[in-house]
């Protein structure tokens, strides 16, 4: 685990403020400064309270934000996996949206076909994948995201807490395929809440507080930490 694959040099972001925002003295909210590398084949986990910046850091890792400040350099592909129905369309089928990720992601068509029995099959979505993206559960909507973002394999792929979603026997496949993954040298990001899943599936745990990444390490010290600051933020409101 020597290669670096993704490097986030002293990158910052500030959301605009709304009207409402600047009226009543609000503080802007900026994202950074972030540095941060990933070597080829770890799992990284990130994780922080609400608001924390998560999100928003691995939007930046992916393009979909582009930094203020500070420079994100990478090599490879990158895939965002980020909730129960980004990146697809509710009117198309489960068909249609494995096109339409695929062609977003940068794949050809001939690629899609060639890979989507294997994601059929492990979506489980059985008939309902020819049937309307919005007649799915939040759990189908997962098993289709999941499905696609790990069909092809990217050497980067970026996880934003759907991996815990849906029933048992699925997470367990879930977790496996991304296993799979990093045995073919790929690199992982998962944001989860769930200890016992991060603990078990990451190399190194970054630890977001207040936009900015306070410890990266050891899973089960990163947790420690965590518990820390949790602690003082309850200890700071009973004290209001």
């Amino acid at each position: 685990m020597s290669n670096i694959v993704f490097r986030m040099d002293n990158t910052s972001l500030t959301y605009p403020q709304h009207r409402y925002e600047k009226k009543k003295g609000f503080d802007k909210t900026t994202i950074g400064p972030i540095t941060l590398d990933l070597y080829q084949g770890e799992v990284l986990g990130v994780i922080g309270r609400n608001g924390s910046g998560k999100s928003t850091m691995v939007r930046m890792m992916a393009g979909v934000f582009p930094p203020d400040s500070g420079e994100i350099e990478y090599s490879g592909s990158i895939s965002l996996l980020a909730g129960v129905g980004v990146g697809f369309n509710n009117l198309f089928t489960g068909l249609e949206n494995t096109y339409l990720y695929g062609s977003l992601m940068g794949w050809s068509r001939k690629k899609i076909d060639g890979m989507l029995d294997d994601i059929i099959d492990f979506s489980e979505l059985d008939n309902h994948f020819y049937r309307s993206f919005r007649t799915y559960s939040s759990g189908m909507k997962a098993r289709l995201g999941i499905s696609v973002a790990t069909a092809f394999t990217p050497d980067i792929l970026i996880i934003d807490e759907v991996l815990g979603v849906g029933d048992q026997s699925f997470k367990e496949k879930s977790q496996k395929r991304v296993r799979e993954m990093i045995d073919k040298s790929g690199t992982v990001v998962i944001i989860s809440h769930s200890a016992g899943l991060m603990t078990k599936l990451c190399d190194r745990i970054a630890l977001m507080h207040e936009g900015k990444i306070v410890f990266v390490g050891d899973p089960t010290e990163a947790f420690i930490k965590y518990k820390d600051i949790l602690d003082l933020r309850e200890s700071d409101n009973s004290s209001e």
